[in-house]
């Protein structure tokens, strides 16, 4: 497949009193949004992440990557765990960022999707029911959903759960959240990979996995 062309930029995204730092590439007649929301003890330098935004860059998705904390905190929870497991407030920044990309004029009429790893899948399943006629799609990675249990039955937009096979705990989390959600949901699980989809091909299945739903359920394709 041909290069596509694309502009890539910093950005710095107004979240109440903070402000977050994101990358933000957007090819040329992008298909679509798709904000990443990475999981604790990450950034949006998570090498996972920007590999899956790199594929989905290549189908002509715009991606949004962005920390969920600021350095400050980032550093205070490395020590106190003090904001990892706040869900509300990285559901909360996640809005934000989806408010501040319909302000773009590059991303203003583009539909939404959001990709979520680990407790970052939570907080995009709260902000996906908060937002039900802003997010078209969702894809979790190693999520946690049991984090938004409350939020299960007002999500809209269509879910794709994705997780390892080798990853028991997670996976029974994710089985559980399926019978909950009451949207067009689809649980994938990656034989022979673990958690963190570090195995030969996981990563790779997972970022085929999340382009298609996106396609899908973005671009009409």
């Amino acid at each position: 497949m041909a290069e596509r062309k694309a502009t890539v930029r910093a950005v710095q995204i107004p979240a109440g009193r903070v402000e977050l730092a994101g990358d933000l590439v957007v090819p040329a007649g992008a298909l679509a949004l798709v904000i990443f929301a990475h999981g604790s003890g990450s950034s949006r330098f998570s090498p996972r992440n920007r590999f899956v935004a790199g594929v989905l860059n290549q189908a002509g998705f715009a991606t949004l990557l962005f920390d969920l904390l600021t350095a400050a905190e980032e550093n205070l929870d490395r020590y106190s765990g003090q904001y990892r497991f706040d869900i509300p407030l990285l559901a909360a920044r996640l809005e934000a960022a989806t408010v501040w990309a319909r302000g773009e004029p590059e991303l203003a009429t583009l539909k939404v999707g959001y990709f979520g790893a680990s407790t970052g899948a939570a907080a995009a399943l709260i902000a996906a029911a908060n937002r039900p006629e802003e997010v078209g799609a969702i894809v979790s990675r190693g999520g946690r959903p049991d984090l938004a249990a409350d939020f299960l039955d007002r999500v809209r937009a269509p879910t794709l759960l994705i997780v390892g096979g080798n990853d028991p705990v997670v996976l029974e989390l994710n089985r559980q959240a399926l019978r909950k959600l009451r949207c067009e949901a689809r649980l994938e699980v990656v034989p022979g990979a673990g958690h963190l989809f570090e195995e030969p091909g996981a990563l790779e299945r997972v970022a085929e996995l999340a382009r298609d739903w996106f396609k899908l359920h973005l671009a009409g394709a």
